[in-house]
């Protein structure tokens, strides 16, 4: 049994989406720390760190380790995060290389450097469903964009609208979560390197071209300073999920009314059922996607807690960015998932307005 909606054996079945919770697997989140370690093994070389060849024998055999989870487990319970074993067992696994292994590292620029690796691969996945969901929504205006509705304010009947108008005022925010989402992404797809108290002291003068080589290797933008306590783009990050669930929230509210007896607007194919009341279909796709809007706007307050790094590097705050950030990503995967399958279900009908 699990607590998390997302991965529950019944409940994600409703809030579950397969292909966002592979980009945050844990086996994911491995593999993007062993990346960033072979990354940074092969810089050393690059720079004259170390000898070239050196680096590459100790980087190829990272990237064919094979971590022991449990022991990753009991060691995270004993000092708050994996990164201190996983380079154990790096090491031991390199053997005479273990000098290539890890030195000038500390274990955040490791895990937030992995985390940008997976926001890459996220954000192509954001990316591509926000500009399926535009063309959804023209397609819905007009196939039905000349229908009739009664425009409504306050919940109240107001004057008669075409159907477009509405269309229009779902589609318009989803295409400027798009451009908003391009702009933000060199700020939190980007390399973090600070060592131990986030100013690169033990690397010396080679910092910087250590910096943009290792973030070369991994497709990421090399970030002049350490951002270890500068969280601000993580949180306007969480900040533009919540906007993106809101958004489909407006619209799964609006179709929800739409659909509701007595209006009979929109019709939802193959809606929910009900155990004792077989006679009604409920819009549950509409639904869901304001319980998804609730919930990031729920976390959002958390993430801004979480900008509170005290000094150099917080473990509470940090921690805290653990709990919350996937769980909203996976929140907003799902919503545009469940917005794109309800465009499909979607019809106008044209009713006799009220007088």
């Amino acid at each position: 049994m699990s607590s998390d909606v997302f991965t529950h054996p019944w409940l994600q079945g409703l809030f579950g989406d397969a292909e966002a919770a592979r980009l945050w697997s844990a086996e994911r989140q491995i593999a993007d720390m062993l990346r960033v370690e072979a990354a940074y093994s092969r810089a050393l070389g690059a720079v004259g760190v170390l000898e070239a060849a050196r680096a590459e024998r100790a980087a190829c055999v990272i990237e064919r380790v094979t971590p022991d989870l449990e022991a990753l487990r009991r060691a995270t319970a004993r000092d708050g995060l994996p990164v201190p074993d996983l380079v154990r067992q790096i090491r031991a696994a390199v053997g005479a290389e273990a000098e290539a292994v890890h030195t000038g590292l500390t274990s955040q620029d490791v895990m937030d450097s992995a985390l940008a690796l997976g926001l890459v691969a996220f954000n192509d996945l954001l990316a591509a469903r926000l500009g399926d969901l535009v063309a959804a929504l023209a397609d819905l205006g007009a196939r039905f964009g000349r229908v009739t509705i009664m425009g409504r304010t306050r919940m109240q009947a107001a004057l008669p609208i075409r159907f477009a108008q509405r269309a229009q005022s779902w589609q318009r925010p989803v295409a400027a979560h798009g451009e908003r989402l391009a702009a933000l992404r060199p700020q939190i797809e980007r390399l973090q390197l600070g060592g131990p108290v986030g100013d690169r002291a033990g690397l010396g003068a080679q910092s910087p071209a250590i910096a943009e080589e290792t973030a070369r290797a991994l497709g990421l933008h090399a970030a002049p300073t350490a951002w270890h306590s500068e969280r601000a783009a993580l949180a306007e990050y969480a900040n533009l999920l919540s906007l993106i669930t809101g958004s489909l929230g407006k619209l799964g509210q609006d179709i929800c009314l739409m659909a509701q007896q007595g209006i009979n607007e929109a019709e939802v194919a193959g809606g929910g059922g009900s155990s004792a009341m077989p006679h009604k279909q409920n819009p549950v796709i509409a639904e869901l996607l304001v319980t998804l809007a609730r919930f990031n706007a729920t976390q959002l307050a958390g993430m801004h807690h979480a900008l509170i790094h005290e000094q150099e590097r917080s473990g509470a705050a940090w921690a805290l960015e653990w709990m919350i950030l996937p769980q909203m990503a996976m929140a907003t995967a799902r919503s545009l998932s469940a917005a794109l399958d309800l465009c499909t279900r979607l019809t106008i009908a044209e009713r006799p307005l009220p007088h």
